[in-house]
C-alpha cells in the first residue's frame, strides 16, 4: 500500500524546503489573529450618559440631572435615565437649589430621550457610540459578535468541502480575499444591521484560513516539522497577531479606519501564492501525479537531496488515489470512523465551552483595554511553547486527557472559592485557561494525525464546526447561574471530565505516519 511519508523520505525531516514553508504558512496566521478579536475595541462601551440639550438650565442642575446608582458599593452615574428634563428646566428657572431646596429622589425620570454623552478618553468612535448601543440596545454587541461565531460556523461546514474539492492552497488564498474584502465593506457599515452580515462573512473567510492552511502545512511538512507547525508555529503566530491587534488599535482610535488598516494587512499575502506550493499529498488523490513529482522534486533541490528516478511507483499510486470524492457522510458512514467522529466532535465541543466558559466568567479586568488585551494574548504563549515540547515526547491520549482534567478540574472548584479570596479564584482562572488553551492546541494536531488525507479536510472541518457550536452555547450555558449559581459549573465541568475519559478511546497517533486513505485509518485503530 502506498505511503507517502516513506516515498518522500529522501527529503529528510529539516531542510531551507521546510523551514521556507514553515515560515510562509505561519504568517498566514497573524491575520486571523488580529481579524477576528477587533471587536474587543470595536464593541467596546465607553463610559456614557443621558445627553443634556443645551437648554436653559444652572450648572448646578447641569449636573444634579443625572441621577447616582449604586454598582457594586459604589455611586455611578446612570447610565440610561435622567430627571424629566422639563421638570428640572422649570425647577432651574424659579431658582431652586438642588439638593438643598429639592429632594432629587423625589423627582421623576425618564429614558435618554436626546441621546448619550460618551467619554471620548479611549476611543474616538465606535459601533456602540455610532449607533448608540447601550442601554435597551445593548444586547445588539453581544449579538453582533455572536455573528462572527455563526460565521465561523458556516465556514467550518464548507471549507472542507471547498479544499478537498479545489485545493489546499486555492482555498487559502480566496479566503484571504474574501478576508479582506468582507472586512473592507465591514468599514463602511451603515447600519449595525449591515455590519453583522459582513461579521458573517469575515468569520467564515477567517476559519476557512485558518483549517485550509493548518490542513496544507500538516500534508507538506515533515513529521518532525509537523508537530512543531501545527503547536508553536500556527498557535504562536496567530497570539503574534492577537498581541499586534492592541498596538494597532491604540494606534487607531476610530472604528472605520481602523478596520479599513486591518483590511489592507491582507495585500502582503499576495506574493506568497509563488512560494507556497500546493499539498502533494492532495493531488495525488487527484491523480495528478506530475503536478506531486514536480513540488517534490523542488524540495529535493531547495534541501540539497537526490531524489530517485520515480518517486511515487504505479502500484503505491493506485493505493493512494480514491476512486470517488469523499464527502461529509463519509465520515459517519462507516461505524469505526463514525464513532471516532463523534468522539472527536464531543472533544471541540467540550474544550470550547470550557474555555469559553472560564473567560466569560472572569471579573473585567480595571485599566488600560489596550494593555489588557495585549497581556490577555501573552498568557496564552507559555502554554503553546509547552505544548510543542511535550508532544514531541508524549503520547496524545494522555496529554490531552490530563489538560482536560486540569480545566474540568478548575471548572468544578471554582464554585466553592469565596469572594474574600480574589487572588486565589484569579490563581485558578488563570490555571484553567492555561488547561484549555494546552487542550487546543494538542486536539488540532491529534485530529489532523487521525483522519487521512481524502477526509482530513472533511474531518476538520465538521469537529471546527463543533467547536462553534460550543462557543455560541458558552453563554447560554453561564445564562443558568441566574437560576442556579451552581449549576453552569457542574455542567461545563462534567461535560469536559467526561471528555477526557472519551477521548482514552480513540486512537493513539504518536511517532505514526499520517494515514493517507480510509482503510489505512481504520488499520490504525488498535
Amino acid at each position: 500500500m502506498g505511503d507517502y511519508d516513506e516515498d518522500t523520505e529522501f527529503l529528510g525531516q529539516t531542510g531551507p524546503y521546510f523551514w521556507i514553508t514553515f515560515f510562509l504558512l505561519n504568517t498566514v496566521f497573524v491575520s486571523t489573529g488580529f481579524n477576528g478579536l477587533y471587536i474587543v475595541f470595536v464593541g467596546a462601551a465607553p463610559k456614557h450618559h443621558c445627553l443634556v440639550p443645551d437648554v436653559n438650565l444652572t450648572e448646578e442642575w447641569r449636573r444634579a440631572i443625572i441621577p447616582f446608582t449604586l454598582v457594586d458599593g459604589e455611586e455611578v452615574q446612570s447610565q440610561c435615565s435622567r430627571y424629566r428634563l422639563d421638570v428640572v428646566r422649570n425647577l432651574s428657572a424659579d431658582g431652586y437649589i438642588p439638593g438643598r431646596d429639592v429632594n432629587l429622589t423625589n423627582l421623576e425620570q425618564e429614558r435618554c430621550i436626546d441621546g448619550w454623552n460618551y467619554s471620548r478618553d479611549i476611543y474616538q468612535s465606535n459601533i456602540v457610540t455610532e449607533w448608540d448601543l447601550v442601554c435597551d440596545n445593548q444586547w445588539k454587541v453581544p449579538f453582533a459578535s455572536s455573528t462572527l461565531f455563526v460565521g465561523y460556523l458556516v465556514g467550518s461546514l464548507i471549507s472542507g468541502q471547498l479544499s478537498d474539492r479545489f485545493g489546499r492552497k486555492k482555498v487559502v488564498f480566496i479566503s484571504l480575499g474574501a478576508q479582506c474584502v468582507s472586512v473592507l465593506l465591514q468599514s463602511f457599515s451603515h447600519s449595525w444591521r449591515m455590519f453583522c452580515i459582513m461579521f458573517l462573512f469575515v468569520g467564515a473567510s477567517q476559519i476557512s484560513i485558518y483549517i485550509s492552511a493548518f490542513v496544507l502545512g500538516t500534508e507538506l511538512l515533515s513529521k518532525t516539522m509537523r508537530v512543531l507547525f501545527t503547536t508553536l508555529g500556527a498557535f504562536l503566530f496567530y497570539c503574534i497577531g492577537y498581541m499586534t491587534l492592541p498596538w494597532i488599535a491604540y494606534g487607531i482610535r476610530e472604528w472605520r479606519t481602523l478596520l479599513a488598516v486591518l483590511s489592507a494587512t491582507s495585500v502582503v499575502y499576495i506574493p506568497l501564492w509563488w512560494f507556497i506550493p500546493e499539498s502533494p499529498r492532495w493531488l495525488i488523490t487527484q491523480g495528478r501525479v506530475e503536478e506531486a513529482e514536480a513540488i517534490v522534486r523542488d524540495a529535493a533541490r531547495k534541501n540539497k537531496a537526490e531524489a530517485p528516478p520515480v518517486i511515487f511507483k504505479e502500484s503505491e499510486l493506485q493505493a493512494m488515489t480514491p476512486s470517488k470524492t469523499f464527502t461529509m457522510i463519509d465520515v459517519l458512514k462507516s461505524k469505526n470512523i463514525r464513532c471516532i467522529t463523534l468522539m472527536c466532535l464531543l472533544l471541540w465541543m467540550a474544550i470550547n465551552i470550557g474555555y469559553f466558559g472560564l473567560s466569560l466568567n472572569t471579573s473585567n479586568l480595571s485599566g488600560n483595554p489596550f494593555m489588557n488585551c495585549f497581556l490577555s494574548a501573552t498568557t496564552e504563549v507559555p502554554a503553546y511553547v509547552v505544548s510543542t515540547w511535550l508532544l514531541k515526547k508524549c503520547p496524545r491520549r494522555a496529554l490531552l486527557s490530563s489538560f482536560l482534567i486540569i480545566g474540568g478540574g478548575v471548572l468544578l472548584l471554582i464554585q466553592f472559592i469565596p469572594d474574600t479570596l480574589q487572588y486565589v479564584a484569579l490563581a485558578l482562572e488563570m490555571t484553567g485557561k492555561f488547561g484549555f488553551t494546552m487542550a487546543f492546541s494538542i486536539v488540532y494536531i491529534y485530529t489532523a494525525e487521525i483522519y487521512p488525507t481524502v477526509l482530513r479536510n472533511v474531518g476538520m472541518g465538521l469537529c471546527s464546526s463543533a467547536a462553534r457550536i460550543g462557543s455560541i452555547t458558552a453563554p447560554y450555558v453561564i445564562y443558568l447561574g441566574t437560576y442556579n449559581k451552581v449549576l453552569p459549573y457542574v455542567l461545563m465541568g462534567s461535560l469536559t471530565i467526561a471528555a477526557s475519559v472519551v477521548n482514552f478511546f480513540l486512537p493513539e497517533t504518536l511517532n505514526k505516519d499520517l494515514p493517507e486513505t480510509v482503510e489505512q485509518m481504520q488499520e490504525c485503530q488498535g
